[in-house]
């Protein structure tokens, strides 16, 4: 298979596994909303697993396709990283809004962790029973891979990533409402963490994490490492 035949495998699986991981972490915050007393994301029709409902025109398409793009000229193993529109959530439904608030925002990267250790699972799985294909287990990979990512990045303590929400549970209230401002700033704040390299700290952490989950036989039957 020529190289930009393997590259194209590759970004699609990378791209599908985004979307099947970020999804399921913007309706977790919606439901544990809902269990809480907030309908908005239900009222909003947020609560649904349909990809046309959560694309976000810079975290779904621009962000994931620059780093497709950037993969492919550089040859940089980057990878593909991305977010959804995020669930409206209206913290005024909740008994406390600053606890129903940590609650939500540890719904996604819970989730995620699930994925990740869900897939990891039936991937092993799998290669007990006799299972060898390589495409199979490098889409595996890139969910596993990719649920930790997004897992380990929204848990930065940063607005307005879902760590900010358990950070401002603990401040006191004229920090939490500094750390409510900005959120305003919410993509320029994303950006500079990905100038600053904070995901590629996430990234090689995340990966050490998958490697240890998938086991290094899956890891070389992937083709993603080594």
């Amino acid at each position: 298979m020529s190289f930009s035949s393997e590259f194209l495998i590759q970004a699609i699986f990378a791209v599908l596994a985004l979307f099947l991981c970020v999804i399921p972490h913007e309706v977790a915050h919606g439901l544990v909303a809902l269990w809480l007393g907030d309908p908005t994301a239900k009222r909003a029709g947020r609560l649904s697993l349909n990809p046309l409902k959560h694309l976000d025109p810079i975290g779904s398409v621009a962000l994931p396709l620059a780093l497709l793009l950037l993969r492919r000229l550089t040859g940089v193993p980057f990878v593909v990283f991305g977010w959804a529109k995020p669930v409206p959530i209206n913290p005024y439904y909740f008994r406390d809004p600053w606890r129903g608030m940590v609650w939500v925002g540890l719904a996604g990267p819970a989730t995620n962790f699930l994925i990740a250790g869900g897939i990891a699972g039936l991937g092993r799985l799998l290669l007990a029973l006799g299972l060898r294909s390589r495409y199979l287990f490098m889409f595996l990979a890139f969910l596993v891979l990719i649920s930790l990512v997004l897992a380990f990045f929204n848990l930065l303590p940063v607005p307005p990533l879902d760590g900010s929400r358990l950070l401002g549970y603990f401040l006191p209230v004229r920090w939490r409402l500094q750390l409510l401002r900005l959120e305003q700033f919410g993509i320029i704040v994303v950006a500079a963490l990905l100038l600053l390299g904070a995901l590629e700290v996430v990234v090689r952490g995340a990966e050490a994490v998958t490697i240890r989950l998938i086991g290094r036989d899956w890891a070389l039957l992937s083709g993603l490492w080594w």
